[in-house]
């Protein structure tokens, strides 16, 4: 597999909101395919990863900017065509899959570009294809390990501006997106930020699904799950997808979620024979009735720096728990998003940015 890549929207810090710098126009540095050599392991039998493809890279700061739109009508035969975009740090590769109803490229192919050292790196890859059932498109998404998720809150808001790119869209535009956790109707700001009705959320435990036994009625709320020996208070909620929720366990009633082996436990509770489809995880920790920061594991994508549909379930565990009032400010690694669960439609709306990173190109 090779890349290129032309780098020409501007780049904003995640972490200080300031926006950088443009690179000045530079000639194009063009980079020979690099083989990687298997090296002579210390230890015997064992022997470093060595990818199964090369890459070259080919950089260019373009002297003007090029909207996503004219760069993406390019149509060669064995080449891919993406923006890289990010929501909270979130990123993921944008493919413009509008005249197919099947993805681009495979699983197996989105696992390649999404690795982080020899590929372009990502937690997933997004597809814009046509709609159906009556919607304007229709979104799929290939997690970082190849499963398909049925939804994604930071991915749908990337989706949203990308279309709007692709549909040269200027100001406040609201359209309706066919997923596989539904009808998702995502709309944009005139600040640029994306405001998503996520839907309702679904509580029944064997919809969401759990093998918890309900104690509130049909749901699972504040139930107790045992992970690696530690007994952990967990509300089941699915957003679309399967989240469980958990604001600490018997021994920290309080969590410090800073402090917490995310990698140690994140799998544990994803792979937990509870969860038939697996699930992603929040853990909790609470300032105030209006104000939750939380961190994820996500199933199929391991730890990220922010999950929507995790923050919107964790305002609904929230509610459900008697912890949060039902519009909370949720702090991510990557920054916050803003959640509401609305009484009068029973919806949750999930309102945050989606920032264009780079374009490439990518040899099948």
């Amino acid at each position: 597999m090779a890349l290129s890549a032309a780098i020409h929207l501007p780049i904003t810090s995640p972490s200080r909101g300031t926006r950088l710098n443009p690179v000045p126009v530079f000639r194009s540095a063009s980079f020979s395919p690099v083989s990687y050599p298997v090296a002579v392991s210390i230890r015997k039998g064992i022997t470093p990863r060595v990818p199964s493809f090369r890459i070259s890279m080919a950089l260019q700061a373009p002297e003007k900017n090029l909207g996503a739109s004219s760069f993406l009508d390019r149509r060669e035969s064995g080449v891919l065509h993406f923006v890289k975009y990010h929501g909270l740090g979130n990123d993921f590769i944008l493919v413009d899959n509008r005249d197919s109803s099947e993805p681009r490229i495979t699983p197996e192919q989105a696992v390649k570009f999404c690795d982080r050292n020899f590929g372009i790196g990502a937690d997933g890859v997004i597809f814009a294809m046509p709609g159906i059932n009556g919607t304007d498109y229709t979104m799929r998404i290939f997690n970082s390990d190849g499963s398909e998720p049925e939804m994604c809150g930071n991915g749908v808001r990337c989706f949203a501006r990308f279309i709007a790119e692709l549909e040269n869209l200027q100001g406040k535009h609201r359209f309706t997106v066919h997923t596989g956790a539904g009808l998702i109707v995502p709309e944009i700001q005139d600040d640029g930020k994306v405001t998503v009705d996520m839907g309702e959320p679904i509580l029944k435990a064997s919809d969401v699904p759990t093998r918890l036994s309900p104690n509130k009625g049909e749901s699972v709320v504040k139930s107790e799950l045992e992970v690696d020996g530690v007994s952990w208070d967990v509300t089941c909620v699915s957003m679309g997808n399967p989240h469980c929720v958990t604001f600490g366990n018997k021994d920290a009633q309080n969590l410090m979620i800073d402090k917490l082996n995310l990698a140690e436990i994140g799998p544990k509770f994803e792979h937990h024979e509870m969860f038939p489809a697996r699930t992603n995880t929040e853990f909790v920790q609470v300032f105030s009735k209006s104000h939750l920061k939380m961190r994820v594991w996500e199933r199929g994508a391991g730890a990220t720096l922010a999950c929507g549909t995790g923050a919107c379930a964790v305002v609904v565990a929230a509610v459900l728990e008697g912890r949060a009032g039902r519009t909370c400010t949720v702090d991510l690694p990557g920054g916050p998003l803003e959640i509401e669960w609305r009484e009068t439609d029973n919806h949750v709306y999930m309102t945050g940015p989606a920032e264009a990173v780079f374009s490439g190109s990518a040899f099948l």
